[in-house]
C-alpha cells in the first residue's frame, strides 16, 4: 500500500520533533503537525520559561546575601513586564531553532490541528488529509483543573501564569506538587505575598520524606504561607480582587489564583478511542516498551503516555522509536533510575528509590544522610540548609537512591545519576576523592550510617 508519508507526527514538542528529525535522517518522509507553537510544553510554557523565572527570582537572595561578603547593594526594583518580554524573546528564539532544525532535516511542518481518521490516515483542521505508514502522537499533557472549585474561570493555570499582564502582589497557589512549589518559591522571591493550599499534609507527594520536610521548611523561610489539608471551594471576583472560600471554613483574598493541581495526557478529541487505541484511566495512551500502542501503526511518546513526564525522556523515546521504525534498531528506552529535579529555591535533585520505596523492595536498607549549613550561608547569615541522602541496599552495598536539597542540586544529581546507572556501590563513592570545599563532596564523605532498616522489623511492626 502506498502512503503519502512514512511518519506523521501530531505535536511539535521535544519528543515529536526529535522523532521526525531522526526518521528523516534515516531516509523516511515525515510531516509534523502542530496547532499551537513549535517547541511544545517545555520550550513554550514549561521548563524553559519557568527556569528563566527561577533565575530571576534568585537575584533577591543574591542581593540580600551580598552584604555579608562586603558588598553594599543599593535599592533594587523588580519589573515584571521586562522579565515577561525577555522570556518571550528567548522562547521565540528557541521555537525558531526547532523550526529551522525540522526544515534542515527535510521535515514538513504544518501548523494546524490534526486528528486521526483511522490507523493510517489523519485529517488536518484545514481539510487536508494525509496517509502515513506510521503515526506518532506526541501531544504532551495539559493542566488539569480542580473541577470541584466553583468559579474556576477566575483562576489561571501553569500555562497562563507566565504571561500575566500585572504582577500579583498577593498570589494564591492551589496544589502541592512540583509545579506548585516551584511557582510558590519564585513568586515569593519576586516580591509576591504567596499562600499555598493543598489537599495533602505536606508538599511533593511521592518524593523522599526528608526532601519533602526540608523544602516545606525552606518555603516557609522564604515567606510562603502553607495551608495543608484544605482546598478552595469557591472563587468570586469582587472588584479587582478575588475572594476565595476554603474547605476548612476560612476565606481569603488574592490578586490572582494559580491552580496547579496536576496535568493530564492531552488525548482529548484526537479520535483515538474511535479507532481502538487503548487509553488508561487518566486518558494516557497505553504503549509497550517500544512506544507502540494497541494499534500497531500508531505510536506515542512523552507526557501523552504518562510514563515519566520529563522532556529528556520524551526526546529519548522519540529518538529510539525513529531508530526502531526506520533505522533497524531493536533497542528500547530504559526508564529505570531517571534523574529529576524540582527547581524551587533551594532545588531538589533525585534519582532512584526513596527510603520508603527501598524498604519495600530490599530486605535490609542502609540510610546515609547529612544536614548542614552551606558555606555561602556562613557569611551571608542566611538560615538555609542543605540535605543529602543516600539509600543503599545493604546486601550488595549498591546505591539505589540519592536525594539532594540545596543549591545546584539538579547539576549534582545529573552527575551522580551516571554512577547509580552504572551500579555504583557505597564503597565506590567512599573511594572517590572529594573536591574541597564543595557541597558535593558530602556525597563521597558520608561514613556514618543514619539508619539500618530491616524487613523483619517492618513486618513485626505491621509495616
Amino acid at each position: 500500500m502506498a502512503f503519502d508519508v512514512d511518519l506523521f507526527v501530531i505535536g511539535a514538542g521535544s519528543g515529536g520533533v526529535r522523532a521526525a528529525r531522526i526518521a528523516a535522517e534515516h531516509g523516511a518522509k515525515a510531516i509534523v503537525a502542530e496547532e499551537f507553537r513549535v517547541g511544545g510544553t517545555c520550550v513554550i510554557r514549561g521548563c524553559v520559561p519557568k527556569k528563566l523565572l527561577v533565575y530571576a527570582s534568585r537575584f533577591a537572595d543574591d542581593f540580600s546575601d551580598a552584604e555579608g561578603f562586603g558588598w553594599s547593594v543599593g535599592p533594587s526594583r523588580f519589573d515584571w513586564p521586562t522579565l515577561v518580554a525577555a522570556k518571550e524573546r528567548e522562547i521565540s528564539r528557541l521555537s525558531a531553532i526547532y523550526r529551522a532544525n525540522l526544515a534542515k532535516a527535510g521535515v514538513e511542518l504544518i501548523e494546524e490541528r490534526a486528528e486521526l481518521i483511522d490507523a493510517h490516515n489523519v485529517r488536518l483542521a484545514g481539510g487536508r488529509t494525509a496517509s502515513a505508514r506510521h503515526i506518532l502522537v506526541a501531544t504532551g499533557a495539559r493542566p488539569e483543573p480542580a473541577r470541584s472549585i466553583e468559579g474556576l474561570e477566575h483562576a489561571v493555570s501553569s500555562n497562563e501564569i507566565f504571561d500575566l499582564e500585572t504582577f500579583p502582589s498577593r498570589l494564591l497557589i492551589v496544589g502541592g506538587g512540583y509545579i506548585a512549589v516551584e511557582f510558590a518559591s519564585l513568586f515569593a522571591r519576586l516580591g509576591a505575598e504567596v499562600i499555598q493550599v493543598m489537599r495533602a499534609g505536606n508538599v511533593l507527594r511521592g518524593f523522599d520524606e526528608d526532601m519533602r520536610d526540608g523544602l516545606r521548611d525552606e518555603l516557609r523561610r522564604a515567606g510562603v504561607e502553607l495551608r495543608f489539608n484544605c482546598l478552595p471551594t469557591r472563587i468570586e471576583k469582587r472588584g479587582a480582587r478575588l475572594h476565595v472560600a476554603l474547605s476548612d471554613g476560612d476565606a481569603l483574598e488574592a490578586d490572582q489564583v494559580l491552580v496547579a493541581t496536576g496535568r493530564k495526557p492531552n488525548t482529548r478529541g484526537l479520535g483515538l478511542e474511535r479507532i481502538g487505541v487503548a487509553l488508561d484511566a487518566a486518558g494516557a495512551i497505553v504503549v509497550d516498551s517500544a512506544s507502540t500502542s494497541s494499534v500497531p501503526s500508531i505510536h506515542a511518546v512523552g507526557d501523552v503516555t504518562n510514563r515519566i513526564n520529563l522532556t529528556p525522556v520524551a526526546i529519548r523515546e522519540g529518538h529510539a522509536l525513529a531508530d526502531r521504525l526506520f533505522g533497524g534498531s531493536v533497542g528500547v528506552v530504559d526508564h529505570d533510575n531517571v534523574a529529576h529535579a524540582v527547581f524551587a529555591t533551594p532545588e531538589i535533585g533525585a534519582v532512584g528509590l526513596t527510603e520508603a520505596e527501598a524498604t519495600q523492595r530490599y530486605d535490609v536498607v542502609d540510610i546515609y544522610k547529612t544536614n548542614f549549613k552551606p558555606m555561602k550561608a556562613t557569611l551571608s547569615g542566611s538560615g538555609e540548609r542543605t540535605i543529602m541522602k543516600l539509600v543503599v541496599d545493604a546486601a550488595t552495598n549498591r546505591v539505589v537512591g540519592a536525594h539532594i536539597l540545596g543549591h545546584e542540586a539538579g547539576e549534582m544529581i545529573q552527575i551522580l545519576a551516571i554512577a547509580i546507572k552504572m551500579g555504583a556501590t557505597k564503597a565506590d563513592l567512599d573511594a572517590t576523592m572529594a573536591v574541597h570545599p564543595t557541597a558535593a563532596e558530602e556525597l563521597v564523605t558520608m561514613r556514618t550510617r543514619a539508619a539500618r532498616i530491616e524487613r523483619r522489623a517492618r513486618t513485626e511492626a505491621g509495616g
